[in-house]
């Protein structure tokens, strides 16, 4: 005979599988939300899925905090770098997409039919990442002599 314990036990257990099946189902609808932005913002989803980062409370629309699901992916707009990206999942529901920075493709095309991406430079800057000190002390100085 089964004790009050033990299906207390298989219950949890089958609240867990039931669990799992819903999540699922949601990495799968996630995938697809993220496969439809990257189509829309002209950049390329690398590895064709995604992944549980873990969970998050966000607001929703309403501005209501919820438990949201986060999931990680990866994507390219250059075929030279990878760069990340997430999608937040409240159930079925999508929450959000953020994609990491990224440079804008041109309309060109090089020989090869790839597109050329421009990046703007700065030409009073000597690295376009780092601001040396002096120079920028140098430049303030000059501005307010204007």
């Amino acid at each position: 005979m089964i004790t009050l314990g033990e299906l207390f036990a298989w219950l949890l257990v089958a609240l867990a599988i039931a669990w799992l099946w819903r999540g699922h189902g949601v990495r799968e609808r996630a995938l697809s939300f993220v496969r439809q932005h990257c189509d829309k913002q002209q950049v390329q989803l690398l590895d064709g899925n995604v992944a549980l980062k873990g969970w998050r409370i966000i607001r929703d629309g309403k501005g209501q905090k919820r438990l949201a699901r986060v999931y990680g992916f990866e994507f390219t707009v250059t075929s030279q770098e990878r760069l990340a990206g997430t999608v937040a999942m409240f159930g079925q529901h999508l929450a959000q997409i953020e994609l990491q920075a990224y440079p804008m493709p041109s309309s060109r095309h090089d020989a090869h039919g790839a597109i050329v991406v421009e990046t703007q430079s700065c030409r009073d800057m000597p690295n376009n990442n780092v601001v040396d000190l002096h120079h920028w002390q140098n430049n303030k100085h000059s501005g307010d002599e204007r």
